[in-house]
């Protein structure tokens, strides 16, 4: 089984940077929302006048690195608001794997969530990433959007409620029913990145993530391109199913075309 409460590659802090988390909230919900104040979006901070070259911050993989790039901004410590201009350039999935890193840094079960939001765009699912942690009491899995818990969104953000949030392999599932169509799974703000190959490519990744290896938004690995242009066929769509199905990531991953190269790390 796969230990949640422990860091991942992409996910461990340095301990020269452990003194920065020490004044961070307990509860889950109270570190979810202080990282909602480390991470600025790229359009967000193109509006608050940050410097194009700070952009390629986006790209920016380990926990660890995005720390280092907070304090080059400004030294405090993790629990103090940033100003815009001294938060990094991110994406969701950077909100969400901060997240997670500093809630295994905690000891609590956690793990970024690859797949898309329902609630962005009224009859469309938008590509999103989230966290999710393991709430002892109940034990349950408990959904939260870290980048958008001060929004008035209609969905509960600090627990979002089955099909607020669908994972790569959830959002697979319904397209297979044939009960919604695949161009309406896509990125917010463009209108090339829609289809099935959308949901394929979250629910690998979202694969990857439930194997604590929390990736960009736009890595790409295994048959991902083919899949865009709907080149990959019925066997493909099978192994997808398999993502979908499994309650076992752990022994699925490695498996040809799923496993992302060691480079991406």
């Amino acid at each position: 089984m796969i230990d949640y409460s422990t860091p991942g590659p992409l996910t461990e802090l340095r301990p020269d940077q452990l003194h920065l988390t020490e004044r961070l909230p307990a509860d889950p919900l109270g570190i979810c929302k202080a990282v909602q104040s480390l991470i600025i979006q790229p359009y967000d901070a193109t509006a608050a006048g940050i410097p194009e070259e700070r952009l390629l911050e986006r790209n920016l993989r380990p926990a660890a690195a995005l720390v280092d790039a907070l304090v080059a901004l400004d030294p405090n410590s993790l629990d103090h608001p940033r100003t815009p201009e001294h938060r990094v350039v991110g994406s969701c999935r950077h909100f969400a794997t901060l997240a997670t890193a500093l809630l295994r840094l905690r000891g609590i079960p956690a793990r970024a969530r690859c797949g898309f939001g329902t609630y962005f765009i009224p009859g469309k699912n938008v590509d999103h990433w989230i966290v999710e942690y393991r709430l002892a009491e109940s034990d349950r899995w408990v959904r939260v959007d870290v980048e958008h818990l001060d929004r008035d969104w209609p969905a509960t953000l600090d627990d979002l409620q089955p099909g607020e949030f669908l994972t790569g392999g959830e959002a697979w599932q319904w397209y297979r029913t044939g009960a919604v169509a695949g161009d309406l799974f896509g990125v917010a703000g463009v209108d090339y990145a829609w289809g099935a190959g959308e949901i394929r490519a979250n629910a690998i990744r979202d694969l990857a993530a439930l194997n604590k290896l929390e990736l960009l938004p736009w890595d790409e690995w295994s048959r991902m391109e083919e899949s865009f242009e709907d080149k990959t066929g019925p066997e493909f769509d099978t192994l997808i199913d398999e993502i979908a199905a499994t309650d076992d990531p752990e022994a699925l991953y490695p498996k040809a075309d799923l496993a992302a190269p060691e480079t991406m790390r």
